[in-house]
């Protein structure tokens, strides 16, 4: 009786397993993949171990080695130079200090207080983690891991090293892709994050501490969490909803794996909850299903084509009582009330209102706006969504096309022009001030974003373009000319108030 009962749990062992595999093959091959991943490829890392045959754990058993060793092989090392160069004197503003912390390990004293040697900062060097998602170095981390680096090194498990260039990057997700020049590597799959459940085990995989590559294992503790990481930093609609874990992360992970049981990729390491800076409980990663899409547009286009909806949401229990009687809400249900419909967006185009309360997306149910934002921003421009909601106690469906940020639903190039890559808003000096200044004209920098401005030096909105090495910038179209393909340029100017010229070294890519 024993005997059968062996035989027929080996027999559901491999039938399970084969079943996986065979059906990731027939997925593949149908053409939907994602991000980089190959077609019909199963990498290396996994042939090595036993998750592809039916010599699988049996159910309810806890042995992580084979997960890990799929994995190990596809995690890097990234390590990042940031060049010396002279800047303002001028100190950032102060900063509030954050419970949460990104696992990058950057030169914190820097970050927080300021550049002490007189207006001159020294070369900068740290390190990150990232997942290798292609057999031709394809490789996933964070935007934080990358967004100031002027060189890349990527040491794999093998302890090999390559120069890599950043493809693109998204701070809104904080995301980023990079690549090595080489092929044949190993690769992890990617996994379904919807499919992640609380409870489950997980092992989160990096290079913490700039230690060799470390392995921890713990539960998803919970979903969609919202953390507020990116608050004040160089985008106004960034994306969170994180999965957490109590998987030991420190500094160094970000951009590392979050791996089932089954050694597919489920997330990518962010943050950690730290009074301290170290691991003290609770870990975040962003949920693989956002990385895919986030992947595949870098790669596809260059950046990320994200489709918004145009509503402000609050789960229906966070609702004053004011509130609901001024909104005349009669559901008391689990969803979303919508709060406020931006004008010419998605969700006016498709009918819904303030006090409409969104119960659904796509058919699956969404009770926090992380979760809203999640399902929204997997789709781009022109894509149509399902919506379920009620209004007055009566259930309605409705169909969203998507818009673009910018109110249409056209894809949005990704610039590669010198002026894009500095990242601000300019408008021409006005002549009057000119005058005012005793300047000839100029260039004024309203409103700096992200790119080269922010990562390079601490030049603030405001300033006052009058030369760009050393030639005379008195409008956007002189500005645009000095710039030229230089990948090397000083931009001279004022800021309105202050005495003398300050100038901001920054080094461009050209092409």
């Amino acid at each position: 009786m024993k005997m059968k009962q062996v035989f027929f749990t080996i027999l559901i062992s491999a039938v399970t397993a084969f079943g996986t595999m065979w059906g990731y093959s027939s997925y593949i091959k149908a053409g939907n993949t994602f991000g980089g991943q190959e077609k019909g490829v199963i990498p290396s890392n996994y042939k090595l171990t036993k998750l592809t045959d039916g010599n699988t754990t049996p159910p309810g058993a806890i042995d992580f080695t084979q997960p890990a060793a799929a994995a190990l092989p596809t995690v890097v090392h990234i390590k990042t130079k940031t060049n010396a160069k002279q800047v303002s004197n001028s100190l950032p503003k102060a900063q509030n200090k954050n419970p949460f912390s990104d696992l990058f390990d950057d030169n914190m004293l820097e970050q927080f207080f300021g550049n002490r040697n007189g207006g001159y900062v020294p070369e900068q060097r740290a390190s990150g983690s990232g997942v290798i998602i292609s057999q031709d170095g394809f490789i996933v981390t964070n935007n934080h891991v990358v967004e100031n680096a002027d060189e890349l090194t990527v040491t794999l498990s093998n302890k090999k090293s390559y120069t890599a260039k950043v493809i693109g990057r998204d701070p809104a997700f904080d995301l980023a892709v990079i690549k090595i020049d080489a092929t044949g590597l190993p690769f992890l799959l990617y996994g379904n994050s919807d499919d992640v459940k609380i409870g489950q085990w997980v092992l989160a995989l990096g290079y913490p501490l700039n230690l060799e590559t470390t392995v921890t294992a713990g539960i998803v503790s919970a979903k969609s969490r919202s953390l507020g990481l990116n608050k004040g930093t160089k985008t106004n609609s960034a994306v969170e909803s994180f999965i957490q874990t109590d998987a030991a992360v420190n500094q160094g992970n970000s951009g590392g794996a979050l791996i089932n049981t089954t050694g597919e990729l489920i997330g990518i390491n962010s943050a950690i909850a730290s009074p301290t800076g170290y691991y003290s409980g609770y870990s975040y990663a962003i949920p693989v299903n956002i990385v895919k899409k986030v992947v595949d547009d870098i790669i596809k286009y260059g950046n990320v084509q994200r489709g918004f909806l145009g509503v402000a949401t609050n789960n229906t229990y966070d609702i004053s009582e004011s509130d609901k009687t001024r909104l005349g809400l009669k559901y008391s249900g689990d969803g979303l009330v919508i709060t406020d419909v931006s004008t010419n967006s998605a969700a006016v185009e498709a009918g819904l209102k303030k006090g409409d309360i969104i119960k659904s997306v796509n058919g699956t149910p969404v009770t926090l706006p992380s979760e809203l934002q999640e399902l929204v921003t997997r789709y781009k421009p022109s894509d149509k969504i399902n919506i379920q909601y009620s209004r007055d106690g009566k259930d309605i469906n409705t169909t969203a096309t998507l818009k673009n940020n910018l109110g249409n639903f056209a894809i949005v190039k990704a610039e590669n022009t010198i002026l894009s890559k500095l990242g601000a808003d300019f408008a021409n000096l006005d002549p009057k001030k000119a005058k005012e200044y005793g300047v000839p004209g100029g260039v004024i920098v309203k409103r700096i974003t992200d790119g080269a401005l922010s990562d390079q030096s601490r030049m603030r909105d405001g300033f006052i373009i009058v030369k760009v090495n050393d030639k005379e910038v008195k409008n956007m179209d002189d500005l645009s000319k000095t710039l030229g393909s230089s990948k090397s340029i000083t931009i001279s100017g004022f800021y309105p108030g202050s005495d003398g010229l300050y100038d901001y070294p920054i080094m461009l890519d050209g092409e």
